[in-house]
């Protein structure tokens, strides 16, 4: 009873994205990108819409990824099973320590890239039970390591990730109580990003991963960044990409138009004569260190007032000969229902 309530309390990615655990990656992709929608606060008029986003990027951090999602569901099954959890008393780590430090990886003793051994790990650092009475707990030693090195996520927004400078951030950490028990405990941190810092980018914060016993240092933490997503603009490595609306007349005649930058104020683009959907202009120098790309999308009018009407049947009349269904097979003006 007492595992399943230490599961239960546990944060379950699955329930923040409304998915099954069986979802397919489409499907998980699909149920985010619908909550970002919702609750993104640019965008989002709920009250909580901040909070949620925060535990909505979180769970499509670890769900989105093929390993990260394999080692969290390995971990859920350790603690539902209250099993391989290091020490003879049946340890059971409380909830929420896996908060921030998620996926542990240890650095230089010759781990991989595998599901990690959670009772390995409380062993090594917290040191196992000496040759005491089998199941008394008691006679735990401290063993000389260095600290491993841990990694976590830090999302900032994409007007930060622009322009840089420094981000107070928490996460939680693991110590040692009075009793000998690790717990988690909360970790205030002052991060400084550089200027046009890119998604997946490693900042390294010597000393900050997980402690050393015996004397030995603390291992480093590794935070990998992460771009909250934003309504406007998509980031693709370097660049960032924007869908751009134009109208029929401004992609058949050319036009310059106004576009919203990145970071702030308007910029002037030149849409050629007989552009299509789908076509690409740059800004060069407007992304993350790299540039602007705005994707030109046909924004139809209406024809809803008789004038509105009476152009679209003018034009109609004029561009009779052009049939944009040629290459299919069809011809225009014959479509027939099934």
């Amino acid at each position: 009873m007492e595992q399943r309530n230490a599961m239960d309390a546990s944060k379950n990615h699955y329930d923040t994205l409304g998915v099954a655990r069986d979802a397919t990656a489409d499907q998980i992709r699909k149920a985010y990108r619908r909550l970002a929608r919702k609750y993104h606060p640019d965008v989002s008029k709920e009250a909580d819409a901040q909070s949620r986003m925060r535990e909505i990027n979180e769970a499509y951090e670890v769900l989105g990824d093929a390993e990260k999602r394999a080692d969290y569901d390995a971990q859920a099954e350790r603690i539902r099973r209250g099993a391989g959890m290091g020490g003879s008393d049946g340890f059971m780590p409380p909830p929420g320590w896996e908060d921030g430090f998620s996926f542990f990886r240890s650095g230089g003793s010759g781990a991989g890239n595998e599901a990690p051994d959670l009772g390995a790990f409380f062993s090594d650092l917290f040191g196992a039970a000496s040759a005491g009475p089998a199941g008394s707990g008691m006679g735990r030693r401290a063993q000389a390591a260095a600290g491993a090195d841990r990694h976590a996520a830090i999302e900032v927004p994409l007007e930060f990730a622009l322009t840089g400078g420094e981000r107070e951030i928490q996460l939680q950490a693991v110590e040692i109580d009075a009793g000998g028990r690790p717990r988690p405990v909360t970790r205030t941190l002052q991060v400084r990003l550089p200027r046009g810092v890119r998604p997946g980018q490693q900042i390294r914060l010597a000393g900050q991963g997980m402690p050393g016993t015996g004397g030995q240092p603390a291992g480093d933490l590794y935070l990998e960044v992460r771009i909250a997503p934003h309504p406007r603009y998509r980031v693709e490595e370097r660049d960032l990409v924007m869908d751009l609306p134009v109208t029929p007349s401004e992609a058949a005649l050319g036009a310059e138009v106004e576009v919203p930058l990145p970071g702030g104020g308007i910029g002037q683009v030149k849409v050629p004569a007989a552009a299509r959907a789908g076509m690409k202009l740059r800004l060069k120098g407007r992304g993350l260190g790299g540039d602007l790309y705005l994707v030109l999308a046909i924004a139809v009018a209406p024809a809803d007032s008789a004038a509105a009407r009476a152009a679209y049947e003018q034009l109609a009349k004029a561009t009779a000969g052009f049939d944009p269904r040629r290459d299919m097979g069809a011809r225009s003006g014959a479509a027939t229902a099934a």
